[in-house]
């Protein structure tokens, strides 16, 4: 398969914005809030990851998404691990991620029926720049005034735990049973592995990269990349790319640059690709 720009699907959300980012067009001040912008294949397979953009005026729910086998047990055909790549953020923005100390399930059920699960999370404050990888199980809840990008497996499945009074199902013994009980683990810090080429995450079900410069990435037989243009423009396998889309490509991906840009570029799997030789 060519590289292939995907196609925008513009999702309103109660804790979405008017507002929303370069390159996306505004909505009317009298219109439904947009929270999300999604990147979707137009064939039939299914990818394996989706990417989307968040737009946030409100704190989202406290959510937590089961891993595979407890997805798969539930008749889903995965789960649910995700990474967020933070744009841009208000002086006090903040996202929770796992609970402040170790909890029994009896105690997370309890805390979510009466509104307390907010204060037994762990709200950590986010600036432009930061890279969270949250693994399936994660309790979390993204704050307001935050535009991200998030790179998910491709499952839309999410437990809400609590969601501040407004009329939307909650799925209590679900997100109680996927959660994790302990605090969250701080994941390995980005590293950089060559000129222009940042991992960004690896270790669970896919690897994220951050490019600042031209690349050429060989896939494996049979597995797709996501390419996505925050900044800049140039060309991916000579088409013509911008910031604010989303590529899927096989087989070899070599992108160019016409100016300075920033880019991501996600896998599944583990580790990264083709790692440079060692000195």
């Amino acid at each position: 398969m060519p590289a292939t720009r995907l196609a925008i699907r513009r999702v309103e959300k109660p804790w979405g914005r008017h507002h929303l980012w370069p390159g996306f067009a505004d909505t009317l001040a009298d219109s439904a809030p947009i929270g999300e912008i999604w990147f979707e294949a137009e064939h039939a397979r299914e990818p394996a990851l989706l990417v989307k953009y968040l737009f946030t005026s409100e704190k989202l729910s406290v959510q937590v998404h089961p891993n595979d086998a407890a997805a798969i047990a539930a008749g889903h055909p995965r789960g649910k691990d995700e990474a967020w790549v933070v744009l841009a953020a208000e002086p006090d923005a903040t996202i929770a991620l796992g609970v402040k100390s170790p909890v029994t399930r009896e105690q997370l059920l309890a805390a979510a029926r009466d509104g307390s699960i907010v204060d037994l999370l762990a709200w950590k404050p986010v600036a432009a720049g930061d890279v969270i990888y949250s693994p399936a199980g994660t309790i979390h809840a993204i704050g307001a005034g935050i535009t991200l990008i998030e790179i998910q497996q491709n499952i839309d499945l999410t437990y809400r735990l609590y969601d501040y009074g407004r009329p939307r199902e909650l799925h209590l013994a679900a997100g109680v049973a996927a959660a994790c009980l302990t605090p969250f683990a701080t994941p390995k810090p980005p590293r950089a592995v060559a000129p222009g080429r940042i991992i960004l995450a690896e270790g669970g079900k896919f690897v994220l990269e951050r490019w600042t410069a031209a690349q050429h990435m060989t896939l494996p037989a049979g597995e797709t990349g996501w390419f996505v243009p925050i900044t800049g423009a140039g060309t991916i396998d000579g088409k013509t790319w911008q910031g604010g889309e989303c590529w899927m490509a096989e087989g070899e991906v070599t992108v160019t640059m016409a100016d300075e840009a920033d880019m991501l570029f996600a896998y599944p799997g583990a580790t990264m690709l083709y790692p440079p030789p060692a000195p």
